[in-house]
């Protein structure tokens, strides 16, 4: 209360006598004021048609609309690039995913103290950008195939995403911080406004990503001259940090009960730091304080791109109009972005204000984050969907097993286990299309499986070894008027990024050729040689062209369907060439990919209720000194929330829709301590944010007398 009573009191004149009356006049003549020195008028700012926003702004937000068109365009194709390209498993990649947006938003505080304390936020914003750009180039050398192996792969990979997350999470807190630069004081509206644009810029920018953007941030240094540069104001985060360790340490060295107490603990500081730095700390440490629950919220939204891109590759994106991949679902995200921004600030805000319910700031994070728990139970529930629709796995001594009999008469196969005890029994017909595989229990973990094949009056017994939990097809082949067998262990997984796989069985003489498309093309070797799987696009292929040394001709594949595992058996014809016997491995993925449009909305709009207003809310409620600051520790809330996320992926061992639902109730949880810290907390006003020295005193002019009053202790 102390500091407020000397707040409030007018500053007194430095000519004054220190005399102890309640009410002090003082004449002031002119020889006495000290001559002001001339000050030249301040060139206009340049407005954007008229309006109050300044010029400057438009490449600011050009420049974010750039940086994300990379960013985004890069991660979300992330997450299938480890799984597919680097060969690492779904846990790992969504850890590795989630540790690199983890380091993107750390990296944001050593570019605040950059340029707070050293190059000041416009040549930080400059010279990290290059560092960015470098870190594209880097990482697009370690997707080329032809460079290296895959260890050289993996490496180039790590290191260009290292110099991303330097160059993004440097300039983060630099360039929101520095468009409310911009804006004087008296336009706090507009630039309330202006985060929202900001955001819209974000999201436009990752809705049209491609690769080539990184070299468009020369924009950014097109608008250098029309800026306002506010010069770096010293180490900020060494002051704020020394600062509070020296409060902590001096109230431990006077904790005896001689010490008056102070109105605050950072009061303990005031025999070392000024007042006015003092403040400013006091200002930071109550709006982190606030920030602790944060993080829950990133871990949910960051997951679009790993957990929910997973799930969207068992999931079939042919819509009808066109096919949807799982990664480009992620381009609902931004795109509902451009759509909600304005229609929560234009219609959906104002009807609530004219409800007559106060929406604060933080009021709006805290039903942010309802919207995003709410996302996960839904997603928690197509999950489960998925589920059910989905195949059955093979289990601990368990295998999947079918039959193809590819001999020109019905064949009856008996299977049994290592004690003669019988697995399967069933007449197959030739070319019998096997509508499912059958479920064999083993005894141990691996064992030999044995065969007896009648065929005609041909009894054949033969054995192949199986281990537990894969999936095996034994083709039956005729020789002359004999019968054999091969087993081939099938893939558990077929299809990637819910593409279509294809593999064939020769039953020629003669090695085929096969050119599935301009860059995918195989060999299968002669007499029933099969080859491995081959993805390739959903679609009609009525003719894909095959050559033997001697002979080319054509395959009629049909249609392949999104999502499907198709087995192709080359047979010869008398009269013809060679046809293709068709028949699905695995069908295609029934549950529809729009399912996940329901989880997209609610996400998004708790985005732009959590997100858009916690920008603006960390920007107003930061000291003039520590605008970066604020803004790198509301970016480090975002790495927090991937390090959860990458906790989680790797020790939870929960299956999926279980691992949603925790998540959802964690921050059900987080978001009721949130609304409890937020009920205690007072917004700053802006004019408190201001220092004295940004605080005008009066001007004595003439022979005017300047009258002051002075409380002093009697």
């Amino acid at each position: 209360m102390l500091e407020e009573r000397e707040n409030k009191e007018p500053a007194m004149n430095p000519f004054q006598k220190n005399e102890s009356k309640e009410t002090l006049f003082s004449p002031v003549s002119t020889e006495e004021v000290p001559p002001q020195p001339l000050s030249l008028p301040k060139k206009p700012t340049p407005k954007i048609c008229g309006s109050n926003y300044p010029l400057s702004i438009a490449f600011i937000v050009v420049n974010e609309f750039c940086e994300r068109f990379s960013y985004y365009g890069m991660k979300a194709v992330l997450t299938l690039y480890f799984l597919y390209f680097l060969h690492w498993n779904e846990d790992t990649s969504t850890s590795i995913y989630h540790a690199f947006s983890s380091l993107c938003y750390f990296t944001p505080i050593l570019g605040a103290a950059i340029a707070d304390s050293w190059l000041g936020k416009f040549k930080t914003i400059i010279y990290l950008s290059l560092v960015y750009v470098l870190g594209h180039v880097v990482k697009s050398l370690g997707a080329l195939p032809i460079l290296g192996g895959q260890m050289v792969h993996i490496v180039l990979s790590l290191v260009g995403l290292s110099l991303i997350a330097l160059g993004t999470g440097g300039i983060k807190p630099c360039v929101a911080a520095f468009g409310g630069d911009q804006f004087e004081e008296k336009h706090a509206e507009e630039r309330t406004r202006y985060f929202s644009v900001f955001y819209l810029s974000i999201n436009a920018g990752s809705l049209i990503s491609t690769f080539i953007t990184p070299m468009l941030r020369v924009v950014f240094a097109m608008g250098s001259k029309i800026y306002r540069k506010p010069p770096p104001e010293g180490n900020i985060v060494t002051q704020v940090v020394k600062c509070i360790w020296f409060a902590i340490s001096n109230r431990f060295n006077n904790r005896s009960g001689d010490f008056p107490k102070r109105q605050h603990w950072l009061d303990w500081a005031a025999e070392k730091y000024p007042k006015q730095l003092i403040m400013d700390v006091k200002a930071l440490t109550r709006v982190l304080f606030l920030y602790i629950p944060l993080p829950m919220f990133w871990a949910l939204l960051d997951q679009q791109g790993s957990r929910w891109t997973l799930q969207a590759t068992r999931m079939n994106g042919n819509l009808g109009v066109f096919v949807l991949q799982p990664d480009q679902m992620q381009v609902l995200n931004p795109l509902l972005v451009l759509i909600f921004i304005p229609l929560f600030d234009l219609v959906i805000y104002r009807l609530v204000s004219k409800c007559g319910i106060n929406l604060s700031s933080l009021r709006k994070m805290a039903v942010g984050m309802i919207l995003a728990s709410l996302a996960f139970a839904v997603a928690a529930a197509v999950e489960i969907k998925i589920n059910r629709m989905t195949p059955p796995q093979p289990g601990p001594q368990e295998i999947f097993l079918r039959v193809l009999n590819l001999a020109d008469d019905e064949v009856k196969v008996t299977v049994l286990g290592d004690e003669n005890n019988t697995l399967l029994e069933e007449s197959i017909r030739s070319f019998q299309k096997m509508p499912h595989y059958a479920q064999l229990h083993l005894k141990t973990k691996s064992q030999d499986s044995h065969f007896y094949l009648k065929y005609h009056n041909l009894s054949v017994y033969t054995k192949h070894p199986v281990e537990e939990k894969n999936w095996y097809s034994l083709i039956i082949r005729e020789d002359g008027k004999n019968i054999s067998s091969i087993m081939v262990k099938d893939e558990e997984n077929k299809t990637t990024n819910g593409m279509t796989a294809v593999r064939f069985v020769n039953t020629l003489h003669k090695k085929v050729n096969i050119s599935l498309a301009a860059d995918i093309s195989l060999s299968v070797g002669e007499d029933y040689g099969v080859s491995a799987y081959t993805t390739v696009q959903s679609g009609e292929y009525p003719a894909v062209h095959c050559r033997t040394e001697d002979k080319d001709f054509s395959l009629n594949m049909g249609l392949l369907d999104f999502g499907t595992t198709y087995l192709f058996v080359i047979t010869n014809s008398t009269n013809q060439d060679p046809q293709a016997w068709k028949m699905k491995d695995i069908p295609a993925n029934k549950l529809s990919i729009a399912w996940q449009l329901p989880q997209y909305a609610l996400v998004t709009a708790g985005e732009v209720m959590f997100s858009v207003t916690g920008l603006e809310f960390s920007y107003s409620q930061a000291p003039s000194s520590m605008k970066s600051v604020l803004q790198a520790a509301w970016l480090l809330t975002v790495a927090v929330g991937n390090i959860i996320v990458l906790v989680v992926a790797q020790f939870s061992g929960l299956v999926q829709w279980a691992e949603f639902i925790l998540f959802s109730c964690l921050l059900l949880v987080v978001c009721l301590i949130f609304s409890i810290m937020g009920y205690y907390y007072v917004p700053v006003k802006p004019e408190d944010l201001q220092k004295p020295a940004d605080k005008q005193i009066p001007h004595t002019q003439g022979n005017m007398i300047n009258l002051e009053t002075k409380k002093t202790k009697l």
